[in-house]
């Protein structure tokens, strides 16, 4: 399995009178059609890490290599660009804009990367959500379907310009337990079958359960013994 995205002593801080440290010191290898769990303590910097591996934010120190390409250095925006072409992202909160339809949040990234025509963004679009279970619900708002319905929208966003690897922010947090399965199936499916990379920050056991490796984050490290109290035994 080859190395899709590489973060060499990775270490963010928060400057100040008394320094916080968010990320202190991580290195990982994450290779493509991967699918990851990070978990660990709330306060423990798994947001943070997430955040850096997808180029939402910089870190103080350290390096990340996404696709062969050193981005450590890269402008503004130079990581918009990458963001735009090879990474995908899912939240706890879908995010989707509640004046649109499904089917325009879907297209929005693709009509902002500007590769496609419009009439071919809204036909990606269209078997996006029909494949995630939701062509009877394209032209409706956000505001008319359930949670969980709203995360299969978002997921089809993150999709929307074939990215190399999805990153999810506690996708499953926000939904009932049907709805949280589903999720999680789909971001499975996704690794297994697509061959995506999926980088997801979860405490649901059953979704760390599905990933193909989990990592423990303690205060900001990579702690290999740290086991969550639903996962013992």
């Amino acid at each position: 399995m080859s190395a899709l995205l590489v973060a060499e002593d990775l270490r963010r801080e928060l400057s100040g009178e008394v320094p916080v440290v968010l990320v202190d010191g991580v290195s990982l290898n994450v290779g493509s059609g991967e699918f990851i769990a990070i978990m660990g303590p709330s306060g423990s910097g798994k947001s943070s890490l997430l955040y850096l591996l997808g180029l939402l934010d910089l870190p103080t120190e350290g390096s990340i290599l996404l696709d062969g390409e050193n981005v450590s250095h890269f402008s503004e925006d130079e990581l918009a660009d990458r963001r735009l072409r090879k990474l995908g992202f899912v939240f706890q909160f879908h995010f989707l804009l509640a004046e649109f339809s499904c089917l325009q949040n879907v297209t929005l990234p693709m009509r902002k990367l500007g590769d496609l025509m419009p009439e071919q963004a809204q036909a990606r679009a269209a078997q996006l959500l029909g494949d995630l279970g939701l062509a009877n619900h394209m032209h409706k708002r956000p505001s008319q379907l359930s949670g969980g319905q709203r995360q299969r929208v978002a997921i089809a966003r993150a999709l929307a310009n074939d990215p190399l690897i999805i990153l999810a922010d506690e996708p499953t947090g926000n939904l009932d337990s049907a709805s949280s399965a589903m999720v999680r199936d789909i971001l499975r499916q996704l690794a297994s079958d697509m061959g995506k990379t999926i980088i997801a920050v979860t405490h649901d056991a059953s979704f760390a359960r599905a990933a193909d490796r989990r990592i423990g984050l303690v205060d900001g490290k990579i702690d290999p013994q740290w086991v969550p109290p639903t996962l013992a035994g």
